[in-house]
């Protein structure tokens, strides 16, 4: 008696293979989604999936900065992956701008007969576009960023399953961005003043441990930057406590446009305000207390309230080694410097 023979057609079993390749897909993102909480891991695993499920030549993934409105690429798997990273799209612009701008994904088999298709992007990394498949992140309709695969391999042209498989995908994606960005506004609301908008006491300890950290191992300085308000009662003596937070918030605005982006500015306290300046050389950092001072000597706050309230500061800086092994020794002597300087002159800057 012979063998059975499998009856099932090829196309039918081509169409299993495909769907259970694209459940367990969905397994793996899903078990990612839940294992961390790292946006750039959870994404890079989507996009590493996608890239074998549906074998595209080059395939990217582009967030929407909040900021500007533009599509930046966050993920780039293409021989051209660096130059893209200074590239930004307007919504609107090409076909991942007018999915960002509109909501709806897009097929076009053939770039060439698509208006929409912008060669601002090709010109740029010398790509040539043949066809794309491109479906919106969103999250209760507002378009986070997009998902863009450029030209299928084996000269394939992307299908209708594609796009509704990438749609999914697309789906957990929002997902993982939505949850990202969730813990990281509670995150904020808890080591961020709510006052000023700088970071709070609380930060301090935790970057400190952080910078001292990379300082001993990559053999680098750390300086400290504390400085107090002169006076500041009386500005809520003579003006109200509602005017002095108000104040206060200023001065917060006024330290943070006068720091380099890699500078942590915090709130310790009342009236008193720290600055940890990692890399940064005693020298460097008296030079930066010295602007500072100048310029909250110079400002008349309030303006724009109808006021002209003049302030002084007094600082003290401490940097690590020179000073300092510790972070509570840093703190410490960054602090008595400025008391220093507090109980004689006050509106000056004295190092540790």
């Amino acid at each position: 008696m012979s063998e059975p023979q499998n009856s099932c057609p090829p196309e039918l079993r081509d169409l299993l293979e495909r769907r259970n390749e694209e459940l367990e897909t969905l397994v793996e993102i899903g078990k990612a989604l839940t294992s961390t909480l790292d946006l750039k891991e959870v994404l890079s695993i989507i996009m590493d999936k996608v890239g074998q499920l549906l074998r595209p030549k080059t395939w990217s993934l582009l967030l929407v900065d909040d900021r500007t409105g533009e599509l930046v690429f966050e993920i780039a798997v293409s021989p051209a992956a660096e130059r893209l990273k200074n590239i930004r799209l307007q919504k609107g612009e090409g076909i991942a701008g007018w999915v960002a701008l509109h909501g709806e994904p897009l097929l076009i088999p053939d770039v060439g007969q698509d208006d929409r298709f912008a060669p601002k992007v090709d010109q740029a990394v010398r790509f040539n576009t043949r066809s794309i498949v491109c479906v919106p992140l969103k999250s209760k309709n507002r378009v986070l960023g997009v998902i863009e695969l450029v030209n299928p391999l084996e000269e394939r042209t992307f299908s209708e399953a594609d796009l509704k498989i990438l749609s999914t995908i697309a789906d957990y994606a929002a997902i993982a961005i939505e949850n990202a960005r969730y813990v990281e506004t509670v995150r904020d609301l808890v080591v961020t003043d709510d006052l000023t908008g700088l970071y709070n006491a609380r930060y301090l300890l935790e970057v400190l441990d952080y910078e001292l950290d990379r300082a001993r191992r990559y053999s680098y300085p750390v300086s400290l930057v504390f400085l107090d308000l002169d006076y500041f009662k009386d500005v809520n003596d003579t003006y109200g406590h509602l005017v002095g937070s108000r104040l206060l918030a200023e001065v917060g605005r006024v330290i943070r446009s006068h720091i380099r982006k890699a500078d942590v500015a915090v709130r310790y306290g009342g009236d008193e305000f720290v600055v940890v300046l990692p890399n940064t050389p005693k020298d460097g950092a008296l030079q930066m207390a010295r602007n500072l001072h100048r310029r909250i000597r110079d400002r008349y706050f309030l303006q724009d309230e109808g006021y002209r309230i003049r302030l002084t500061a007094s600082f003290g800086v401490a940097s690590f080694p020179d000073d300092a092994q510790t972070k509570l020794a840093l703190v410490r002597l960054a602090d008595q410097a400025m008391y220093r300087v507090k109980e004689s002159t006050r509106d000056g800057v004295e190092g540790a």
